[in-house]
C-alpha cells in the first residue's frame, strides 16, 4: 500500500523521518506543479541510496569534469567503452581506468545525493508518493548509502543558516565581485584554501549558482564562504542577476514582496515567509511590517529567541504599533510567559481604536490569559 499525500498536510521533513524510522525500502516521488518539477529518492531500509531532481539532471560524468576530478578525454573514453558494449557503470569504468579513486567517486555521488535531498527539503507544496519495492537493481554509479537522520539534521541547520545569510545574500542570483582595495588597509590576506579557490572563480559575471557549478561544490557551501568574505570586506555583491539585467527590485521592495510573505505565512510556509522578509530587510532594515512577518515565521519555526529579537528591533522603530504588540503577546504566550503576554496585549488595547476589527476577541484573550496566570500563581503558591 503506497504512502502518499499533499506536502501541506505532511511536510517533506516528516516524510523523510517516517521512512527512516520505519526502515522502508522503495521509491519516494515528490512532484510540484508550482515549480513544474519532480524529485525521486530511493531508500534502502531507511537509508538514502539515490536522489535526483528533474530540473538538475547533471550526469555524474559532467559533474566530475566540472569539479576537476577527471578530464574530458577520460570521460569520453569511458563513454566510448559503454557504447562498445561494456555493461559496467560509468563510475566503475573510471575507477578501473585509474581516472578517479573509489573513495573520491563515492564522495562525489554522496554530494550529488545531498544536493538533491536538500533542494527537496525546501519544497513546501506539492504531492508525495512512496512505493515499497526492491531498489537493488536500480542504476547507481556507486554503492553509497546516506543516513537519512544526518541529512535531516544538516537540512535543518542549513535552513537556519540560510535565514541568517539572507540579509546579504538574498538569492543565489547575486554576483560576487572583488571589493575595491582600501589604500589605508593592509593587502595581505590570510585565507583558507577553499576561500582562495572561490576567489579565483569570481569573474564578475557568474552568480553563486554558477560558481558552485564550476567548482563542483554545493550552493550552500559557496554561499557560506562568500558570506564570510563579505563580512571581512574581501568581496562585495552586485544586486543584479548574472544575465546583467537589474536585479529583482520587486523581490526586495516591501510593497511588492510582503504580500507574498503574508500569503506564505497564512499557508503555513514559514520558511518561505522568512526568506522573503530577509530579502526585504537586507534592503530596508527598518521595515516594521517585514520584521513583524519575520517574527511570526520564526515563532512558527519555534525559534522563539530570534522572534523576540525581531520584535525588539521593530518596536524600537514603532513602539506603539498594535500589530507588533499583538505578536509580542503571542510570542510571550508561546514561551509560557503569561505576565508579558497580558502586558503586551493590554498595551495593544490602549493603542488600538475601539472600533477596530477583533478588538473584542483581544479583550477576551487578555481576560483568559490573566485568568490562567492567576490560576497558575495560585496553584504554584499552594
Amino acid at each position: 500500500m503506497p504512502i502518499e499525500g499533499p506536502l501541506r498536510e505532511l511536510g517533506i521533513h516528516d516524510v523523510f523521518q517516517l521512512l527512516d524510522l520505519s526502515r522502508k525500502t522503495g521509491a519516494l516521488r515528490v512532484t510540484s506543479d508550482v515549480r513544474d518539477n519532480e524529485g525521486v529518492v530511493l531508500f534502502d531500509r531507511g537509508r538514502i541510496v539515490s536522489a535526483e531532481i528533474r530540473s538538475s539532471p547533471t550526469p555524474l560524468g559532467e559533474m566530475l569534469v566540472r569539479a576537476g576530478r577527471i578530464t574530458e578525454q577520460e570521460l569520453a573514453s569511458a563513454r566510448q567503452q559503454q557504447q562498445l558494449g561494456d555493461q559496467r557503470r560509468l563510475g566503475e569504468i573510471l575507477v578501473a581506468a585509474g581516472a578517479i579513486g573509489a573513495r573520491e567517486l563515492e564522495r562525489q555521488v554522496r554530494l550529488q545525493i545531498e544536493a538533491a535531498v536538500f533542494e527537496l527539503m525546501s519544497w513546501h507544496e506539492g504531492f508525495f508518493s512512496f512505493e515499497e519495492r526492491d531498489v537493488s537493481e536500480a542504476v547507481r554509479e556507486a554503492a553509497v548509502q546516506v543516513s537519512t537522520e544526518s541529512l535531516l539534521m544538516e537540512g535543518a541547520r542549513r535552513i537556519d543558516e540560510w535565514s541568517r545569510m539572507a540579509d546579504k545574500l538574498p538569492t543565489l542570483e547575486v554576483v560576487p565581485v572583488l571589493a575595491a582595495v582600501q589604500e589605508d588597509h593592509a593587502t595581505s590576506l590570510d585565507l583558507l584554501p577553499s576561500e582562495w579557490e572561490l576567489l579565483a572563480a569570481i569573474d564578475g559575471a557568474s552568480d553563486l549558482r554558477g560558481i558552485a557549478a564550476s567548482l563542483g561544490r554545493s550552493e550552500f557551501d559557496v554561499a557560506k564562504v562568500v558570506y564570510g568574505l563579505l563580512s571581512t570586506g574581501v568581496v562585495a555583491v552586485e544586486s543584479r542577476p548574472s544575465n546583467g539585467r537589474p536585479s529583482g527590485v520587486s523581490a526586495r521592495d516591501p510593497e511588492s514582496a510582503l504580500p507574498a510573505a503574508r500569503e506564505a505565512l497564512a499557508a503555513n510556509r514559514p520558511e518561505d515567509a522568512l526568506r522573503i522578509t530577509r530579502q526585504v530587510l537586507g534592503a530596508h532594515p527598518s521595515c516594521v511590517d517585514a520584521r513583524l512577518i519575520a517574527a511570526g515565521a520564526l515563532r512558527r519555526l519555534r525559534r522563539l529567541g530570534d522572534a523576540a529579537e525581531e520584535l525588539r528591533r521593530a518596536l524600537e522603530v514603532a513602539p506603539d504599533d498594535p500589530g507588533l504588540r499583538l505578536e509580542q503577546g503571542i510570542a510571550a504566550l508561546s514561551r509560557g510567559d503569561f505576565v508579558s503576554a497580558v502586558a503586551s496585549w493590554e498595551h495593544c488595547l490602549r493603542v488600538t481604536p475601539a472600533i477596530a476589527p477583533d478588538v473584542e476577541r483581544l479583550r477576551e484573550a487578555v481576560a483568559s490569559a490573566a485568568y490562567l496566570r492567576g490560576f497558575l500563581e495560585a496553584y504554584n503558591g499552594g
